[in-house]
């Protein structure tokens, strides 16, 4: 992760301050679909972490493996993931 870090640690800050925000709703006792919106809200905010840190493995992490003759390990690695992301 080279370009993307600060993109990446920007969004974990966000995510980071969003939960501490719904953890404060939940003490306060609000609302319960105002706390779901909340929480709604941060799986997008980890869906798009996600997405962009997948990103930037395909562009860097995977060619490297590839052209360093570690296919199979790449390959087994991205076939792990698709199976963590419930896509079987």
């Amino acid at each position: 992760m080279r370009a993307e870090k600060q993109e990446v640690i920007k969004r974990l800050n966000y995510i980071e301050g969003h939960l501490k925000g719904i953890r404060k709703m939940v003490d306060e006792d609000k609302y319960c679909v105002d706390i779901l919106r909340q929480t709604y809200a941060v799986r997008k905010a980890i869906e798009k972490l996600e997405s962009l840190i997948l990103e930037n493995h395909l562009q860097t992490c995977v060619p490297e493996g590839i052209t360093s003759g570690k296919a199979d390990v790449v390959i087994d690695e991205l076939v792990q993931l698709y199976n963590l992301a419930g896509n079987r």
